[in-house]
């Protein structure tokens, strides 16, 4: 047996799977019902204990051709794992993946009840450990930091377009999912993804067609070299940007983020387009948000999260730059919003098929 510690002393037994280790980390969940490859290997995730709301999961076990990435979240926990996956896809089972990368977790466990002290109380920390421990002051002292560094890319590297290049887009990699880089790959993008911290200058000196600001973990206002570099890039080339990307704009501007209650993390999360009035079904994996009156004057609220009026897009027309904190590129999760690639490459000058 194993336990699931909660900061406010809450105390979950439930049965080990993954790797035979003790760790700490903020405790968050999603709702997807599918996907949980994608959520595995999301680099969104780093620092967490990612508790799953759909009962079962393993069921059709692991395939390496749907990775978003590396594994970076710090937990996983279940309420049924599936030790006989069947699916003519898969290549093992889901507990062999946790334990060969070193992901401690735990099933058998309520995670109804779970979420339901998240939703009330908050994201808090937690520890998945074999005894539970005395003192709870080093679970309540934990924070995610050096998330971005963590993450990011080593190196540059070139992914050529799909058939004839149309464009040559410089993607910042802040914790990029695959799925950006092959969405604008089937568009005729050529793209360059750079480590975290390179030079704005480096970036420029390439002379890309347009930027796009990758998804990635962590708290945004830790990210004061990216957010300068990014105050350079502004103006300079079209930009687009999902989700950290989005936030770090925002801050590189003079605006604010906020941290959420629980954060929006899943497959269902409907977003209303304000220049429509279209609700759309989006993906997201967030525990931040900007502010939309801190970006007042500087750009402009273009969609805005349904269940809690939060921001979820923002425009600057005058910098030929837009931002959404949803993920127009989920995979898997719905595909409604993949139109915002259509609308990065008409900003770089092309033109595509409706």
């Amino acid at each position: 047996m194993a336990y699931l510690v909660l900061q406010n002393g809450r105390i979950f037994e439930g049965k080990r799977i993954g790797a035979p280790v003790d760790r700490v980390g903020e405790l968050v969940f999603t709702t997807g019902m599918e996907g949980y490859l994608e959520t595995l290997t999301d680099p969104s995730y780093y620092g967490q204990i990612v508790t799953h709301t759909f009962p079962l999961i393993g069921n059709y076990g692991v395939i390496e051709e749907d990775f978003e990435g590396k594994s970076a979240l710090f937990g996983y926990i279940v309420r049924e794992l599936c030790d006989a996956p069947s699916n003519f896809r898969s290549q093992y089972a889901l507990n062999d993946y946790l334990t060969a990368r070193g992901i401690p977790g735990l099933c058998g466990v309520d995670t109804r009840e779970i979420v339901r002290i998240t939703r009330e109380e908050g994201v808090m920390n937690a520890m998945l450990c074999d005894a539970v421990p005395a003192d709870l002051s080093a679970i309540r002292a934990f924070r995610v930091e050096n998330a971005v560094a963590s993450v990011t890319c080593g190196e540059k590297a070139v992914h050529p377009a799909e058939g004839k290049e149309k464009y040559r887009v410089a993607l910042m990699d802040y914790g990029a999912k695959r799925n950006i880089v092959r969405s604008l790959q089937k568009r005729g993008c050529t793209v360059t993804v750079w480590p975290a911290d390179t030079k704005a200058e480096e970036v420029l000196s390439g002379d890309p067609d347009g930027i796009m600001l990758s998804n990635g973990p962590g708290d945004p206002k830790e990210n004061t070299g990216c957010i300068a570099e990014i105050r350079k890039l502004l103006g300079q080339k079209p930009v687009f940007g999902i989700c950290l990307g989005h936030q770090l704009a925002a801050l590189a501007l003079g605006g604010d983020t906020v941290k959420l209650k629980y954060g929006h993390r899943g497959g269902n999360q409907p977003v209303k387009d304000l220049k429509t009035g279209r609700t759309w079904i989006t993906s997201q994996n967030h525990g931040y948000a900007v502010v939309a009156e801190s970006v007042s004057g500087k750009g402009e609220e273009t969609f805005v999260n349904a269940n809690d009026g939060s921001c979820e897009g923002v425009s600057y027309p005058g910098l030929n730059c837009f931002t959404v904190q949803f993920h127009p590129e989920a995979c898997a999760g719905p595909k409604d919003t993949g139109f915002l690639f259509d609308r990065f490459i008409s900003m770089m000058g092309g033109t595509m098929d409706a």
